[in-house]
């Protein structure tokens, strides 16, 4: 299957929710009608798109215009220009012509943090990268032993140090990875919520520790966002931003969701956010590039 297809079967369950409200909204009236434009206001904030992208995507419809006699086909034509305008920019993981790249990756328990580290290890050693992983979420082991099954079969090398302070296992991991001259250096965070001050503490440290070796690590500073959570993201990636800037994201488990316009309220708010890539279920290959016209084509089942 390819990756398009991929996105396409991954939205499905957004897009089943959306259309169906689309189709509502067409059989209101053969024109943009107030009627018509109440039910799509319904179907977008149904789909978790937010009240104020919501409200700026109906206004650049009313400008653009739909042709009449309104129907399913043309609204979603004119709608998906409009969605792909408005969503995150894609960008994908820029790592350096030579030397090291370090990526920091965080997100809270549960969001696929790290079983994204591992596939990423295992493509870019795919594609000729020496990768090597530092387990610093020492907090928890079972993701120490997770990781350690990802690296096992990405052949990569993987930092551990059991019950150590996470931001020491990091520099650990960065110094043996510029004098293994690696090529990526993927860490793993502990997973926060943001009532824990000591693990956001943590996470402020390890960049400081990092740039005792290097003055640019990390590099990139990703947060992995649970897709089926929809808009309750947003109060993470505040909560994350206060900690330590971040440079990107990653949106997973969104074959799961049914609010995948929560996209729309991200980027209406994070303006500034990339994204990386998108995460459709446990497979190596269900991992891949964010591209924006996709994703909306695919949201409105076009």
């Amino acid at each position: 299957m390819s990756w398009l297809s991929r996105i396409t079967s991954g939205l499905k369950k957004s897009a089943a929710s959306l259309t169906a409200g689309l189709k509502s909204a067409v059989g209101l009236g053969a024109s943009l009608t107030p009627e018509v434009k109440e039910k799509l206001e319904e179907s977008l904030l149904a789909a978790d798109v937010g009240l104020p992208a919501t409200t700026a995507l109906i206004k650049a419809l009313e400008k653009a215009g739909v042709p009449e006699p309104l129907t399913e086909e043309n609204l979603k034509q004119a709608l998906a220009p409009l969605i792909a305008a408005r969503l995150p920019k894609a960008q994908p993981l820029e790592l350096g012509k030579k030397g090291l790249t370090t990526i920091m990756v965080a997100g809270v328990n549960g969001s696929g943090k790290t079983t994204t580290i591992g596939k990423l290890a295992a493509q870019l050693s795919g594609q000729g990268h020496k990768v090597v992983i530092a387990a610093a979420d020492t907090f928890r082991a079972a993701a120490t032993q997770q990781l350690q099954v990802w690296a096992k079969r990405a052949d990569v090398e993987i930092i551990t140090k059991p019950d150590a302070d996470p931001a020491s296992v990091a520099y650990m991991a960065q110094e043996h990875a510029q004098k293994a001259k690696a090529t990526v250096l993927l860490i793993d965070t502990a997973g926060r919520l943001p009532n824990r001050a000591d693990l956001l503490a943590e996470l402020e440290k390890i960049p400081r520790v990092l740039q005792k070796l290097n003055p640019q690590a990390p590099q990139h500073t990703v947060l992995v966002l649970d897709g089926t959570l929809g808009q309750a993201t947003l109060k993470q990636v505040e909560d994350f931003s206060k900690a330590t800037p971040i440079t990107g994201l990653i949106v997973t488990k969104l074959d799961g969701s049914a609010k995948a316009g929560f996209l729309l309220a991200l980027a209406e708010k994070f303006p500034q956010l990339p994204v990386h890539a998108l995460g459709f279920g446990e497979q190596l290959e269900d991992l891949g590039p964010y591209q924006a016209e996709a994703f909306a084509r695919a949201l409105l089942d076009l």
